[in-house]
């Protein structure tokens, strides 16, 4: 009994999406969902575009992870999967203007317009405690009153 490779990616990829839901990131896997959530969430989201890669298992999702026990959090949280998501996470790329596709990367949006991102390059040079404190500042500046 064979399992197909998709079957399997799917199999592979299920904990690294995990280790964002579990913690209260919500999954938008389709470009409506997308477009629902992100034209929808007043006040502060934050949009992380999740990977198969080192850097989003090491950094990425264990920084967002960190920053989300701060005091100060973003209203809404959402993630997209590169790779696997492919629509979802086109569509998502869409609202983040000025820079180019990256993956993973953790976008902060304040009523719909981008006030913070983080690119893939400042990702996988940096610690998760530093792109903790990295997100932690920003949610300090911008999901405030």
């Amino acid at each position: 009994m064979s399992m197909s490779f998709d079957a399997y990616m799917r199999d592979m990829v299920q904990p690294m999406r995990d280790q964002l839901t579990q913690i209260g990131v919500k999954e938008l896997r389709t470009p409506e969902e997308v477009v629902d959530q992100l034209e929808n969430a007043k006040g502060t989201a934050l949009l992380v575009v999740n990977s198969v890669c080192g850097c989003a298992a090491g950094q990425c999702r264990p920084g967002v992870a960190q920053a989300l026990e701060n005091e100060v959090k973003p209203d809404h949280l959402f993630t997209v999967f590169a790779g696997q998501d492919k629509e979802a996470t086109a569509k998502a790329r869409e609202y983040i203007t000025g820079y180019p596709p990256s993956s993973p990367s953790i976008a902060l949006f304040k009523d719909g317009e981008l006030v913070h991102f983080i690119q893939r390059h400042q990702i996988e040079d940096r610690s998760a405690e530093m792109i903790a404190a990295d997100l932690k500042q920003a949610f300090n500046e911008f999901c405030q009153g």
